[in-house]
């Protein structure tokens, strides 16, 4: 019996997959335990138009994401460090002050797992900061760090 799997089954299938199983195998444990349905000529075009739709959402996101990385490059953030005699920074700019200056000063909210930082920043300057906005969509903006004595 053909069957379409509505959950990912661990060490059978993911979900959308078709897959043949013996029929008690089927009956009993997949459709009984609803992991799947039965491959009937509805149902495979419901599979077929669910596929469709879930393409075109994930095509809609990924222009949104663009457009969102193409705004964000315009946005600059303004934040002091406390600095010491000599220039010498005490502490750094973190990723969640980073957000928290970009939600303040912009109204953007970003979570700060996503901000690529490759270290924190600890002197002041001009900065570009990376943001991963979707998988295949990677923004940045500027961020200037003065001095506060």
């Amino acid at each position: 019996m053909k069957v379409i799997l509505t959950e990912d089954v661990k060490k059978v299938g993911k979900k959308g997959d078709i897959l043949e199983f013996s029929d008690a195998y089927a009956r009993n444990c997949i459709i009984n335990k609803k992991l799947g349905v039965e491959a009937t000529p509805a149902n495979l075009n419901n599979l077929k138009l669910k596929k469709a739709n879930d393409e075109k959402v994930a095509l809609e996101k990924l222009e949104e994401a663009k457009i969102f990385a193409k705004d964000l490059e315009t946005k600059t953030i303004k934040t002091k460090i406390k600095c010491g005699e000599n220039g010498k920074t005490f502490g750094s700019v973190s990723s969640k002050e980073i957000c928290e200056e970009l939600k303040k000063q912009h109204g953007i909210d970003i979570d700060k797992k996503k901000i690529l930082l490759k270290e924190p920043i600890r002197t002041p300057g001009a900065f570009e900061i990376e943001v991963k906005v979707h998988p295949q969509v990677t923004g940045k903006f500027h961020i200037v760090i003065e001095e506060q004595r």
